[in-house]
């Protein structure tokens, strides 16, 4: 079986969506996955972010981690996206990121990944939802191939509840959200897998 490709990529300010990227990566490589962990470059001025501390300490901690490029996009099979909300909407970082895609989406090169997303807010009700579901509208436009953790786990009730990606409130990542997102990251690489299986199946059939 084909080894999926696996492209992990978020925004984090304070470290939420960081630690939610960290998991997911573990639980990823853990189910088999070739990964990339990528962060999506800052946009912010820099003396914004140094005016806030935990903002700076954030940046310096994860300078290393190398910023998503279009070349990460093309060489994965999935994406396993994860963006605080702001507004009710997703980070303008990601969404800058995302609006440079123009490109790859009308060669086709984003259509049948497979994708899913995590968010974090301040708050249960902050606008956790709508920003997976805006991110979602976005992922449909490509072509790529939603996997959801729906209810499709016993954690998923533990952990909040959210049938379309896991959702927490920032600063409170706990066992049982961590647990969630493992979840969250093996499914897609599982789907991923079956996907490729199929094509490589199909692949030999029309060679035969």
């Amino acid at each position: 079986m084909t080894q999926p490709k696996i492209a992990i990529i978020y925004y984090s300010t304070y470290g939420t969506n960081h630690a939610i990227a960290e998991e997911a990566k573990r639980a990823a490589e853990a189910a088999g996955a070739d990964v990339r962990l990528r962060r999506i470059a800052e946009t912010a001025p820099d003396e914004v972010v140094a005016a806030q501390e935990a903002w700076k300490t954030q940046a310096e901690k994860t300078a290393d981690i190398p910023v998503v490029s279009h070349e990460d996009m093309e060489w994965a099979d999935g994406y396993f996206f994860s963006s605080p909300t702001r507004f009710g909407n997703v980070a303008s970082q990601m969404r800058s990121f995302i609006d440079t895609l123009g490109p790859l989406w009308m060669d086709g090169k984003l259509a049948n990944k497979t994708v899913t997303a995590t968010t974090s807010a301040q708050n249960p009700h902050g606008g956790q939802e709508t920003t997976l579901m805006g991110l979602y509208t976005s992922f449909m436009h490509w072509g790529a191939l939603l996997v959801v953790p729906g209810f499709t786990d016993p954690i998923q009730f533990e952990a909040g509840g959210n049938p379309y990606g896991v959702s927490v409130t920032a600063g409170a990542f706990g066992d049982s959200q961590k647990k969630a997102v493992a979840h969250q990251a093996k499914r897609l690489v599982d789907v991923t897998a079956r996907l490729l299986a199929g094509q490589d199946a199909s692949a030999e059939q029309q060679a035969a």
